[in-house]
């Protein structure tokens, strides 16, 4: 009796140890295998909010947010005194040992195994070529936490600025948690693609050479942040329907300074930066609005004017902290509209994400009764937010606009054909990324490769040339199968019925 007695209450002991311990990381900059955090698909855990509902597209979710309370959380991490603690995923293990359950071996697997080839992927984060589709689905729907938590370390942030790695991995989950999934677009599937492009600019010899610990810090997190909270809409819309964004920011670079204060917000909530002084703190707050207000894409040609007179006059000083910050504003703009400058495979899927959101916001329009248009704030007059031709020019559409009705945009409204909508669609898509290439991405790139002239920025104008011709060929194929396809059906109209019954 007394023996059982002992080994019951060494049990709730080492339990007791355990549960103090729980979610602890460490960091040893000699194992690596510390910065990797992964949790068993079905784990759920409760955070301060309750537990959390949000779902990312299809993938299982993997819930990183077991940082409770501080008066639960106290543990140092410095690299210095602590070497390694016990990670979540042990405890787990631990934990579920004691109380005489075991864990599939199959789960296991598979996350080890997804896990190792997220590892090699940021083996090569510096390659332009990154497929950040492909890492998404490998870390599980968490791009944006493991490729910026992994870039952190890689700069060397993490023990520079001293920062406390759980409120790091606090900070970078909120940031996930406030793009939304339901947008093709702007979620944090691009967040994450922006921020990888910007650590490719990071890298060339020019700002390599020149960039500070800090520059490096603001870039990462404006690009990580750049479209936070993003509702899936533009501006003209917010304006149009008088959301209280456009009346708060006075019609100006309305969605950028909703993601530049979004951003503040969670940088104070997350306490990251508490430790350094105020000043400081204000004046990271001041920088990161400056960097990713500079991606208001209405105010290109502001920018891009000033940088080209810098590069005319050849007055470019990265000593100087304004032209530096000017050449990390310009390097931000690059990478938030890099997606044509990636490979076909990859700009292709990007055309057809941003596409399916606008259609999204047509049909808002569209329930709303604005002006008809089957395509949503895409005119000649609005230069400045798109840049394409005027698509109801577009030879394949009437003289008047069709509003949709459908919930789906993949689907015609009533008053429009079938196959008229299809053509509409696909003349749409085609001119609108070869329109978006043109007068957006080539005008930009082509300076930035004057600043920059290095393989990267040949690479990038090259993938942009073979991206156009392969848009202008899929024009010509579907320009023909049009012309096939009312050739036939005018043959069909003009045969006698007899010959069509029978």
């Amino acid at each position: 009796m007394g023996i059982a007695l002992i080994w019951c209450l060494a049990l709730v002991l080492i339990r007791w140890i355990t549960s103090k311990r729980r979610g602890a990381i460490s960091y040893d900059s000699s194992d690596q295998t510390a910065l990797y955090i992964r949790m068993l698909g079905d784990v759920r855990v409760r955070s301060r909010a309750g537990f959390e509902s949000e779902r990312r597209g299809s993938h299982p979710y993997i819930d990183f947010r077991i940082f409770h309370s501080q008066s639960e959380i106290e543990v140092s991490v410095s690299a210095r005194n602590i070497r390694r603690l016990l990670s979540f995923q042990r405890y787990l293990r631990s934990s579920r040992f004691f109380r005489g359950t075991t864990v599939s071996s199959s789960l296991n697997i598979l996350d080890d195994d997804y896990n190792g080839q997220a590892k090699c992927m940021l083996e090569k984060v510096g390659n332009w070529n990154f497929d950040i589709f492909l890492f998404d689905r490998l870390t599980n729907g968490n791009s944006l936490v493991s490729l910026t938590f992994h870039l952190f370390n890689l700069h060397g942030l993490i023990e520079y600025f001293h920062l406390d790695m759980m409120k790091l991995r606090r900070f970078l989950v909120m940031i996930q948690e406030d793009y939304h999934s339901q947008n093709p677009y702007h979620n944090a599937v691009h967040a994450a693609d922006v921020t990888q492009a910007m650590h490719c600019y990071l890298k060339e010899p020019k700002l390599a050479n020149s960039v500070t610990p800090w520059d490096i810090l603001l870039s990462l997190i404006a690009a990580a942040t750049h479209d936070l909270d993003h509702p899936g809409v533009n501006q003209p819309f917010l304006i149009k329907t008088n959301h209280y964004l456009a009346t708060l920011y006075k019609n100006t670079s309305v969605l950028e300074n909703h993601h530049w204060r979004s951003a503040v917000g969670l940088l104070r909530e997350s306490g990251l930066f508490s430790h350094m002084p105020l000043e400081s703190r204000q004046q990271m707050e001041t920088q990161i609005g400056a960097l990713i207000l500079a991606t208001d894409i209405s105010r290109q040609n502001e920018y891009l004017s000033l940088f080209r007179s810098h590069l005319d006059r050849g007055d470019l000083c990265l000593e100087d902290t304004r032209h530096r910050h000017l050449v990390l504003q310009m390097a931000l703009k690059c990478a938030d509209i890099c997606n044509p400058c990636r490979t076909w495979e990859l700009s292709k899927q990007w055309s057809e994400k941003v596409t399916e959101e606008f259609f999204h916001q047509g049909l808002f329009e569209s329930d709303l009764k604005f002006s008809p248009a089957i395509f949503p704030s895409l005119t000649c007059d609005n230069l400045g937010q798109f840049c394409v031709p005027q698509i109801c020019a577009a030879p394949c559409l009437p003289s008047r606009a069709f509003v949709l009705k459908d919930p789906a945009p993949t689907s015609p409204s009533p008053e429009l054909p079938s196959s008229l909508f299809k053509t509409c669609v696909n003349h749409f898509f085609l001119l609108f990324s070869q329109g978006f290439m043109t007068y957006l991405v080539e005008p930009l790139f082509t300076e930035w490769a004057r600043f920059s002239n290095t393989r990267l920025s040949q690479t990038m104008l090259g993938h942009v040339g073979l991206n156009k011709a392969s848009w202008k060929g899929l024009q010509r194929e579907q320009s023909s199968s049009e012309d096939a396809d009312a050739a036939f059906e005018l043959n069909s109209q003009l045969l006698p019925q007899e010959n069509r019954l029978s």
